[in-house]
């Protein structure tokens, strides 16, 4: 499949384009672009309002956010040259569903200061190793 492009340059999406690889890049994106300000927030506007250790959350969050967020993109791009997809889709599902719960946990933890939403984190950590899993399952060759 090739991307075109608008008059000024900017990927055109056509009806020829799977919803699948669009949303897996914006996201993708989104979620990056988010991890940026909210590490720069923290580091910045929220060093003399929180102490350390909901600092450090902060950035383990946003790190992990970074991450994923990149294997979201991955997965996009994958997807544009892939023809069984099925594997990705999960691959990509887990990863933000691990986003979402792993480094949602966190920054709960950080703002709130409710220690119980750390029981969330070691599912949303389990959901983004199983999108790394996955991801090695779409490049299995299939038994003969």
């Amino acid at each position: 499949m090739s991307v075109t492009h608008n008059t000024d340059n900017s990927p055109k999406l056509s009806a020829n384009t799977p919803f699948l690889q669009s949303w897996m890049v914006v996201a993708g994106a989104i979620l990056a672009m988010l991890s940026v300000m909210l590490g720069a927030f923290s580091a910045h506007a929220l060093k003399n309002i929180l102490d350390e250790y909901a600092l450090s959350l902060i950035d383990t969050a946003a790190r992990y956010q970074m991450f994923h967020a990149l294997a979201l993109i991955l997965c996009g791009i994958l997807s544009q040259h892939l023809a069984n997809l099925k594997w990705l889709k999960i691959s990509a599902i887990s990863f933000l569903i691990g986003i979402a719960v792993f480094s949602g946990a966190l920054y709960l933890i950080a703002f709130t200061g409710v220690k119980a939403f750390g029981m969330l984190a070691p599912i949303g950590g389990s959901a983004m190793i199983f999108g790394w899993f996955c991801l090695l399952l779409v490049f299995k060759k299939p038994r003969s």
